[in-house]
């Protein structure tokens, strides 16, 4: 950096701590605002001086706070278009808004600045005249940093002064108001709550926003990149009828993923699906709608695939490889396959919203086996998606299960195929009443439905598994001996979620068994038809109807255990149920009467299912998260393993997610996820989660890397110290156990060492999951 750049930072610095310009009329100071063109050629010196040294701070200081819905005051700092459109004081978040929301998604919902701004949405950078001056003191991200300059940190291990609850109040100034917030909130600047930026650092931001905030142009794909995206396009968008209603299926389970092309050796470049008003080889006009089977408004949808062009995050980044063979895999379901499409279904309502309906004319087996391809990436839409902050929806699921699969071969058979067609109407989902809904009334009308289907259902299953014929092992998918999407463990982190390959940790309460009616609701209800912006109802009724399916998932799994221990097995996950509730269950389950085909030995049946289970699928079981070659010592590998033992109401002080640092003795790092995982004595109960906390069964499970998006505490040990670690852990008994723990390992949210420590995370977990890696989000990260 040059004097001149230097002395003027130091100039506006010194200027900005006068009380003179507390009262100024940047209007008249400074012109009024007009939006501003900021993008830079990408071949320019100053897109160079962007994405080599001011983006990465940007990314690793400002996005790991500021990336999807629950960013403060709706800033996302991931991409250009994001830090352009600014912030806005409106939350999205408000589960007590009596009417849906206006969506407010960045690329979706306005094309221009000049849009953001009529949707109440003001700058974070200067949109005056463009001058160093101006650029600094009417620039609301320069002055937040400087007044976190001129007001560190305090050197205090559990900071005061601060709300860091997921639920504070938000503050949101604006430039205009700017002056009475640093005022009423002086240790406020950004980055807010954490350690000052280092020098070096944060001389970089302000020459950047000195000299404008210039931005880049996207970046151009590549040779390859461009002839894939093409091929692609040409195959989801060919005219026959068959084609188009494979490409709206396709579009509508992939419509959140990240795609990227595996074939391609080179570090991903990730994609998005979406539907637009004209062909491959004309520019994108992009069709924005609530939800991906609204009502496009045209006579014909192109889909097509759009480079994303945010920063990785890990909360939303739901990694999807395409790749020769699964587009073989496409063409053989959905192309070839012996069937046809007479008339494409409507994009009514009542028809768009049920998948049951509107796809009734694909083969089961093929919208199946599309699911199951990539199953992981199918749950983690529920488990992701849209939900930064989903403590409505997830309080519907425990804390970890594990979750298995119906063989599509054992169910592609006409008489299935068949009995789903006569179940449309009794499949319908809470999505067809869109984002105003009054829960009650519909409550009651679904419930009998669901009452419905059940009833056929065990009349089917009934005749089908009749004495017990093909009740084995032998329907669950093995995922052909290759895929390791056959076996799935889900962890809830209070108000996120995880969905990982392979079954983890101890053998958990709780297990699902899906088919494929009950895999596609859960995909239509909590992913395709769920709108994050609808009002209470909406959620509301999306939560009590995920019950009826999490219990069909139960009862699946429930139905190959003894017929004589379903139900009270099943009543043992819904201790202090209500005599409604009960009622239900006997219903879930009771008309199911057929004996299971499984061979048990033993006096424990559950124990011995998820034996014979973890037997079959072996093959594709991943031991990616096992504690097992971790470079450590045979005893302290040991050591780490008793982790998974504890158990008990000392852990109630543990965060749900836990990172840990460890330096081998040979020097070499390695990093492990803590999960705390809660136990209830139900998961019925809508709103008083607390009561039904089982706090003496709460145990953890220590996973080898990434696990969950929201560490709320850093660990940094040696090895030799995995000793000390794992007694505290069993001794916990106080918060003040918890915080001894903190005061010898914890690398604290307001530590010097924070961000260097944080750096180190994210390195190791790129180097190590390339193709998860995201950066993680410190909204949760505790002061303790």
């Amino acid at each position: 950096m040059n004097l001149r750049n230097l002395f003027v930072i130091g100039l506006v610095t010194i200027f900005a701590g006068c009380a003179t310009y507390a009262g100024l009329n940047y209007d008249e100071l400074f012109g009024e605002p007009e939006v501003q063109q900021r993008q830079a050629p990408i071949d320019s010196a100053q897109t160079d001086f962007l994405m080599d040294e001011v983006k990465p701070i940007i990314d690793n200081r400002c996005v790991v706070c500021h990336a999807c819905y629950d960013a403060p005051c709706q800033l996302k700092m991931s991409s250009v278009e994001g830090i352009d459109r600014g912030a806005n004081p409106e939350l999205v978040y408000q589960g007590t808004r009596l009417t849906a929301a206006n969506p407010t998604r960045l690329f979706e919902d306005a094309d221009s600045t000049e849009q953001w701004r009529d949707l109440g949405f003001h700058p974070i950078l200067n949109e005056r005249i463009q001058t160093p001056t101006a650029n600094m003191e009417a620039g609301l991200v320069a002055r937040m940093l400087m007044q976190k300059e001129n007001h560190p940190l305090p050197q205090q291990d559990q900071l005061e002064g601060f709300d860091f609850s997921i639920d504070r109040q938000q503050e949101c100034p604006t430039i205009e108001t700017y002056a009475q917030y640093e005022q009423d909130y002086p240790t406020w600047g950004m980055p807010f709550g954490m350690p000052n930026l280092e020098k070096g650092e944060y001389n970089t931001l302000m020459t950047w926003l000195q000299n404008g905030g210039i931005m880049n142009e996207h970046v151009p794909l590549t040779a390859q990149q461009e002839k894939l995206v093409a091929q692609y396009e040409q195959v989801l968008n060919k005219s026959s009828r068959k084609n188009q209603l494979a490409a709206r299926y396709i579009y509508e389970h992939l419509f959140l993923s990240h795609l990227y092309f595996s074939d391609l050796n080179e570090q991903p470049r990730f994609f998005t699906l979406i539907r637009s008003k004209t062909p491959p080889g004309q520019p994108v006009e992009r069709i924005s709608t609530r939800r991906p089977y609204d009502d496009p408004g045209v006579n014909r949808v192109y889909y097509r695939l759009v480079p994303e062009q945010g920063t990785i995050v890990d909360k939303t980044h739901m990694p999807y490889a395409l790749n020769e063979e699964r587009m073989l895999k496409w063409k053989e379901w959905f192309i070839d396959a012996d069937y046809t499409v007479e008339r494409l279904p409507s994009y009514d309502v009542k028809v768009a919203a049920n998948p049951m309906t509107a796809f009734i004319d694909l083969p089961v087996k093929a919208r199946f086996s599309f699911m199951l391809d990539n199953a992981q990436n199918t749950i983690m839409a529920f488990i992701k998606g849209p939900v930064c902050r989903g403590q409505l929806a997830l309080n519907v699921i425990n804390d970890r299960f594990w979750v298995f699969f119906v063989d599509p071969e054992k169910s592609d058979i006409p008489e299935i195929n068949e009995f789903y067609r006569s179940q449309a109407d009794n499949l319908k989902l809470p999505g067809e009443l869109e984002s105003n809904t009054v829960p009650v009334s519909n409550w009651v009308k679904y419930s009998r439905q669901q009452a419905r289907f059940l009833e056929a259902k065990a009349e089917f299953t009934n005749n089908w598994f009749k004495n017990g014929e093909h009740l084995t092992t032998d329907v669950i998918w093995t995922g052909n001996g290759t895929n390791p999407n056959a076996a799935l463990t889900v962890f809830r982190h209070f108000d996120s979620a995880s969905v990982v390959q392979g079954l983890v940790g101890q053998p958990p309460k709780t297990a699902w068994i899906l088919d494929y009616a009950l895999l596609e609701r859960i995909h239509y209800l909590l992913v395709a038809g769920f709108d994050v912006y609808g009002n209470f109802g909406h959620q509301l009724i999306t939560r009590m109807f995920m019950d009826f399916l999490r219990l069909e998932g139960e009862s699946n799994f429930i139905s190959l255990l003894p017929k004589d221990m379903r139900h009270e097995e099943h009543s043992s996950w819904y201790k202090d149920q209500s005599p409604q509730f009960s009622k239900f269950l006997q219903r879930n389950v009771k008309p199911f009467d057929q004996p299971s085909n499984v061979p048990y030995q033993t006096d424990d049946p559950k124990a011995e299912l998820y034996d014979i289970l973890r037997t079959q699928l072996s093959p594709v079981l991943s031991n990616r998260y096992a504690i097992e070659q971790t470079g450590f010592s045979d005893k302290n590998e040991a050591a780490l393993q008793t982790i998974d033992n504890i158990k008990g109401v000392g852990l109630v002080y543990v965060p749900q997610i836990l990172m840990l640092m460890i330096e081998s003795n040979s020097g070499e790092d390695q990093l492990f996820t803590l999960l705390h995982n809660n136990a209830h004595t139900n998961i019925s109960s809508l709103f008083d989660e607390d009561s039904n906390r089982d706090i003496a069964n709460d145990d953890l499970t220590l996973v080898r890397g990434v696990i969950g998006s929201y560490p709320a505490a850093y660990l940094n040990l040696k090895e030799d110290e995995i000793p000390e670690l794992v007694k505290a852990l069993q001794t916990l008994e106080s918060e003040e156990d918890y915080v001894k723990l903190l005061d010898r390992f914890a690398i604290r949210r307001s530590s010097p060492e924070f961000w260097p420590f944080s750096d180190r995370v994210h390195a190791w977990y790129q180097k190590d999951q390339p193709i998860e890696f995201g950066l993680l989000d410190y909204n949760r990260f505790e002061n303790r």
